[in-house]
């Protein structure tokens, strides 16, 4: 090798990583826009002259949409260039973050969160698939865990720091800080992401042919029981610390913090481990967060084990991510667009089911239900999961 061609094969890493990273950012804001109304639920709500149930609504309307996006982006993009697709979704972003900053009227809000929906479920359908071409096959793991590290930043602190800026520069200025984000974002992906030809046309064929397979349709269904019940929880944790740990509103800013940032740990795991044992890693996980979950149960008035309790769950809630979606790539390497918009539309629905799921249990027989219920959704993951042998690809 010349030693042109060595520094021109070094620059191509260099920008491989740089994509990765824009990727991590990209994520980060996905996250961040999707979960900061939550937080600013009620300034929303009086801005636009809407009831708090209403400005729910249209949050978690991108939900829906993100389940739809993510089954039809990979056919509806045939065989467009996946770079430009990926900056198409950033752009539509940046059009709903503005579009929420500026929203008049309850019907452009509701707008603004199904063009993020779109933007969710696209980007998440093709992440996965993406990361694999960027790096080579041993640092796919590695790849993955960096690009999470964006949720886990967006996790710890897009709800504390957007509650803390809307009081300060009002609900529409905190979106506003988040457009020149994006844009700048928009630039990095330009200039880093390589042109990423398809390589053939998805159809609804090839996600079918996909779903045959036995054991990734195994893995599916795990993965939503596993998600669905850390969603039927942690939806409704602030009712638990506020009623059963009796926590005042720092305390329970606090504990929210020392959730996401062990998110930051469960990164390093899943980063490190996954590569070489991840069938290990996705044993854990619903293990881990159920014995959690019912360890709030039994200790939820003592505040240092809650917090210890939360911080194995948060990073528990980061490793699921990165091992389900390293499975795919080592399992589905021969069609990871489709494997990748059927997990995703999974995991979404899992999400939206499992809150709902929760949320019954809470209104019918109270947050011990609602906390068992999560234990048994990952007892059923962790089953079908078992010794990991159904879970992986023949030889």
């Amino acid at each position: 090798m010349t030693a042109r061609s060595t520094i021109l094969a070094s620059e191509q890493k260099t920008a491989a990583w740089g994509a990765v990273f824009s990727m991590s950012l990209c994520v980060a804001m996905l996250i961040a826009a999707e979960f900061m109304p939550v937080s600013l639920l009620t300034p929303i709500a009086d801005g636009l002259g809407a009831t708090e149930g209403q400005t729910g609504q249209a949050v978690s309307i991108s939900g829906f949409f993100a389940v739809a996006a993510s089954l039809l982006m990979t056919t509806l993009a045939g065989r467009l260039n996946r770079k430009w697709v990926l900056l198409t979704i950033t752009t539509l972003m940046l059009v709903s973050l503005a579009l929420m900053a500026s929203a008049p009227s309850f019907a452009v809000l509701m707008l603004s969160r199904a063009l993020l929906g779109v933007c969710i479920g696209g980007f998440w359908s093709l992440a996965t698939a993406v990361i694999m071409r960027l790096v080579e096959v041993e640092h796919v793991s590695r790849a993955l865990a960096i690009m999470y590290t964006g949720q886990a930043i967006a996790a710890a602190f897009a709800a504390p720091i957007g509650s803390y800026l809307g009081g300060i520069i009002g609900w529409r200025g905190v979106f506003w800080v988040l457009v020149p984000i994006v844009a700048v974002n928009l630039v990095w992906q330009w200039a880093t992401l390589p042109s990423l030809p398809a390589s053939q046309r998805q159809t609804f064929r090839s996600l079918k042919g996909v779903l045959t397979r036995s054991y990734f349709a195994r893995g599916i269904v795990a993965a939503v029981f596993g998600f669905a019940g850390a969603f039927s929880m942690f939806t409704y944790l602030r009712p638990f610390l506020e009623g059963v740990t009796g926590v005042d509103v720092t305390m329970l800013s606090a504990l929210f913090l020392v959730l996401g940032c062990a998110g930051f740990l469960g990164t390093w795991a899943g980063g490190k481990f996954a590569s070489q044992r991840v069938v290990r890693l996705l044993q854990a996980v619903p293990l881990l967060m159920g014995l959690s979950t019912l360890g709030l149960l039994g200790f939820g008035q003592q505040l240092a084990v809650v917090a210890v309790l939360l911080a194995i769950w948060g990073a528990m809630n980061t490793v699921m991510s990165i091992a389900w979606m390293s499975w795919l790539s080592q399992n589905v390497d021969d069609a990871p667009e489709a494997a990748g918009s059927l997990i995703v539309a999974a995991i979404q629905a899992a999400i939206l089911l499992g809150a709902a799921f929760g949320g019954w249990l809470l209104d019918h027989l109270g947050i011990q239900a609602t906390f068992i219920g999560s234990a048994v959704l990952c007892a059923a993951s962790l089953l079908l999961i078992g010794s990991g042998r159904r879970l992986l690809k023949p030889d």
